[in-house]
């Protein structure tokens, strides 16, 4: 009896120290994590990059290739041929993307630059309207004449400044090709020795293991790879949904350059609920070059359709397929975009899923457990 007494006191006489540690060295304790999910962020985002492939190779395996009678030679060339198979699918996807954009880009600045004289008049005749005066007007017209030198002249007075964000610009870019390259591998590696890794993980667990906590941990990684699987559909989903409902409502409106638009704005919507948001940046710039006008009232379209989608069309879709209400599906894309950028707009709806799951699992098994002992109790009276 001493001895478990003397047992929890420790017990707490760590845990409080461990707590006052981590609250006195608490900037230091996050910059160490930060540090170390940069450095696991290319493996973080090839296990996302292998959930994702990983649900195009098991449809090609079961669906296109399922009727395929089996063979040693067709079990070995399987699985390489699908993964190939769903790589190029998604850059396919990203070449239709940009070859879709990047012309409509070089047209708009041209026909932007085309039409400064025509925007010249407008601004010219609008301040005219506004009783603005002589003075004024003129500064504006000679400013709008000069638009090319004025920026002649930023870069030549600021070449320092330019060179080295050029520099660091090109830095960034170089590292991000770097990571991409380094989790496109790793994911790859994953998908095609799942059965391999599976296997070994089963060999590590029975060697150190007990039964239930295996058990358990099978469990939890069932459906983790479960929800993670429905979320990709979910969201893929909704994102055809949201481009479909923007083409309609720019050909009702009137905007031009819908299909693309529509496209990038489909594509971007696959990050959760704020990914809309930077298509529609891209797509304003793209009308803005067109009409100012049709570009400030495309924002707002954006910005009402985005409301509805986010209020009822992704809680529906999404968070259908991952179990979760409408109001935890919006709480943990915000909380996860808060902490970990991107990264935690990846995960976050299907981690919280997953932590729902099993808090409502335990819960249910505390009230069942509650019953039965309150019944053994009501039959002892």
């Amino acid at each position: 009896m001493k001895s478990e007494i003397r047992k929890n006191i420790v017990f707490i006489i760590t845990y409080i120290a461990i707590i006052i540690f981590a609250l006195v060295n608490f900037e230091k304790i996050l910059s160490i994590l930060g540090y170390i999910i940069n450095v696991l962020s290319p493996f973080l985002f090839g296990i996302i990059l292998a959930f994702v492939l990983n649900v195009l190779v098991n449809f090609i395996e079961k669906k296109i290739f399922g009727k395929i009678k089996p063979s040693k030679t067709w079990k070995k060339v399987k699985r390489p041929i699908s993964i190939t198979l769903s790589l190029l699918l998604v850059i396919l996807i990203i070449v239709f993307i940009m070859n879709l954009l990047i012309p409509q880009l070089k047209n708009s600045v041209s026909l932007f630059t085309e039409s400064l004289p025509e925007y010249k008049e407008d601004v010219i005749g609008v301040l005219n309207k506004f009783d603005v005066t002589d003075s004024t007007i003129n500064k504006v017209s000679e400013y709008l004449d000069n638009f090319s030198k004025v920026i002649t002249d930023y870069i030549k007075g600021n070449s320092k400044d330019v060179i080295t964000v050029t520099t660091e610009v090109a830095t960034s870019i170089v590292e991000i090709i770097s990571k991409a390259i380094i989790a496109i591998v790793f994911a790859i590696y994953m998908i095609a020795q799942k059965e391999t890794l599976r296997r070994q993980f089963d060999k590590l667990m029975n060697a150190y293991l007990k039964p239930k906590n295996i058990d358990k941990i099978n469990t939890v990684a069932v459906t983790a790879n479960k929800t993670f699987s429905n979320f990709v559909t979910g969201q893929c989903l909704e994102a055809l949904i949201f481009g479909s409902l923007c083409f309609i409502g720019m050909l009702i409106f009137g905007f031009p350059y819908a299909p693309t638009i529509s496209v990038l704005i489909g594509f971007t919507a696959l990050i959760p609920i704020f990914g809309a948001f930077i298509g529609t940046a891209l797509g304003a710039f793209l009308i803005l070059m067109v009409s100012p006008i049709k570009a400030i009232l495309f924002v707002v379209f954006i910005i009402i359709l985005q409301q509805i989608e986010g209020n009822f069309i992704y809680p529906k879709v999404v968070g259908k397929s991952v179990g979760l209400s409408g109001m935890w599906v919006l709480l943990s894309v915000t909380v996860g975009a808060s902490v970990g950028g991107i990264l935690g707009l990846l995960i976050a709806t299907p981690l919280c899923s997953l932590l729902y799951s099993f808090l409502t699992q335990i819960v249910n098994d505390r009230i069942r457990k509650n019953k039965i002992v309150s019944k053994v109790e009501e039959k002892k009276t």
